[in-house]
């Protein structure tokens, strides 16, 4: 009983830093209405940093030169280009559509296990993985304009280029768990993050703030930069890191696609944000890719 508990665990983790992850589309819009992207994401990092400073010295313990390159890597990843694609994202376009993009990572992880691990992908998983690719595309030229969401395709081709930094994330976290805690990299990544944004918030750059189609209240900004400090870049991560840390970086990405619901729902609830007919059925192609992948994998299995 207490061994199935214990495999239980990790699949438990990740659907909690999903749920946090998710929320986190709607967080960073909130934020962005009244804060530059660079403001909130050095904020985010700040806060998380100071949580994590017990884990400072550990952190320096583990940098050796064999880990250092791929804990390197794997922080310019994310959060460092991971978030300036995602910040930038949610500028233009929905939490929503931003969440469905998202959900095409496990099938990039794939990709790149296939060119840097030289895993073999089936032809089901080709097929999946243009399908899914095909869906955002589609999903993006189909998007409606509006202030609040002012140029969807740039918008999700943000996202796209914030999935290819999640995937060299997963890679190297996988790579580091035997080496480090998952906590300790979740340190790492929150301390990377200070390094990195800090110094831009003083660069004489102009954004203009996000709109929404609903009123929200004057604290909520900054008490969404709080809550991604806390709640998403810490637990949220850190969560991510543990389940990664068990389990093989393809099935902790597998959980990845419970976020485009999660952000669908919470999206509907909160923004009262809406897809249209067309970008529904492009959807269905983006979830139809993965779920055609890990239908391969199921039946290949011995």
């Amino acid at each position: 009983m207490n061994l199935n508990i214990q495999k239980c665990i990790p699949h438990l983790a990740l659907v909690i830093g999903m749920t946090a992850w998710a929320s986190s589309f709607i967080g960073l819009k909130f934020a962005l209405t009244a804060y530059t992207p660079f403001e909130v994401i050095a904020g985010r990092m700040l806060i998380s940093s100071l949580i994590c400073l017990p884990f400072l010295k550990p952190l320096i313990t583990h940098m050796t030169r064999k880990n250092f390159p791929v804990l390197l890597g794997g922080v310019l990843c994310e959060p460092c280009l991971y978030f300036l694609f995602e910040t930038s994202a949610l500028r233009y376009t929905s939490s929503a559509q931003a969440g469905m993009v998202l959900a095409i990572m496990p099938l990039c992880v794939g990709f790149c296990a296939w060119i840097f691990l030289k895993e073999k992908q089936s032809v089901h998983a080709w097929a999946g993985f243009i399908l899914a690719f095909l869906g955002v595309f589609w999903l993006s030229f189909s998007g409606e304009t509006s202030q609040a969401v002012p140029n969807p395709f740039l918008g999700n081709m943000l996202e796209l280029g914030a999935v290819f930094c999640g995937v060299g994330y997963t890679l190297a976290c996988r790579n580091l768990s035997a080496a480090m805690s998952p906590w300790v990299y979740t340190a790492a990544m929150s301390f990377g993050g200070v390094l990195f944004y800090l110094p831009l918030t003083f660069l004489p750059l102009e954004f203009s703030p996000v709109t929404l189609d609903v009123s929200i209240p004057d604290w909520l900004p900054l008490f969404s930069i709080f809550y991604l400090g806390v709640v998403v870049s810490l637990l949220g991560y850190g969560f991510y890191n543990y389940g990664v840390s068990k389990l093989s970086a393809t099935e902790a990405a597998a959980y990845i696609n419970l976020i485009p619901v999660i952000t669908l729902v919470i999206g509907v609830l909160f923004l009262e944000e809406r897809l249209t007919t067309t970008q529904y059925f492009a959807s269905l192609a983006i979830l139809g890719g993965m779920l055609l992948s890990q239908y391969k994998a199921k039946k290949e299995l011995p």
